[in-house]
């Protein structure tokens, strides 16, 4: 018979610490951890603006959330919040709507499960929760005029224009569209 194990929840964590309550641990101080929290908070509510991704807040991402370093503070900026698609691929790993989040570099919910960090970073998505929809609708938007823009670009290179949903050749000429009905193919 094998032993079964209730998957864990973050309700079941945060009660099994006490709500709102940040222990010391071996390399990061309850003080320490708090200003890493206001920082997150900060950095979430300012709509993830670069001057607002402070180094106590990389370091602890990096250190005891499960991502790699990619370089420095500003390679990782780059990394995940330039880009809409990888904004909302970061954010996921704070997303408690579909469950417990995993890591999203490693794929496994130690990083959420530990015991030394598990109240930062259960408050860390407690706090995401807040901002999460309003911060993926914007890398939404951010992607779309992303690709958009890209696809201008390609167009252009082989003389082709965008022009609202058509696309015409250097002559004006309608390439690729159903002119007959009036409607998408």
């Amino acid at each position: 018979k094998g032993g079964f194990m209730k998957e864990l929840t973050l309700n079941d964590l945060a009660q099994s610490r006490g709500p709102g309550q940040l222990h010391d641990s071996k390399f990061m101080s309850a003080a320490e951890k708090s200003k890493v929290l206001k920082h997150w908070e900060m950095f979430l509510r300012s709509g993830l603006a670069k001057g607002k991704f402070t180094k106590a807040l990389y370091e602890h991402l990096i250190q005891h959330c499960s991502f790699i370093a990619h370089y420095d503070i500003h390679g990782f900026y780059a990394t995940y919040f330039e880009s809409g698609d990888d904004t909302r691929h970061f954010l996921s790993q704070f997303d408690t709507r579909k469950g417990m989040p995993k890591s999203i570099e490693y794929g496994m919910t130690y990083w959420l499960t530990d015991e030394d960090y598990c109240d930062i970073n259960t408050e860390m998505c407690r706090i995401a929760w807040r901002y999460i929809p309003a911060l993926e609708l914007k890398a939404k938007n951010d992607q779309r005029h992303a690709d958009f823009a890209h696809a201008e670009v390609l167009l252009k290179k082989h003389g082709l224009y965008l022009h609202g949903k058509e696309v015409t050749s250097e002559n004006n000429v309608l390439c690729g569209a159903n002119t007959s009905s009036g409607k998408d193919p």
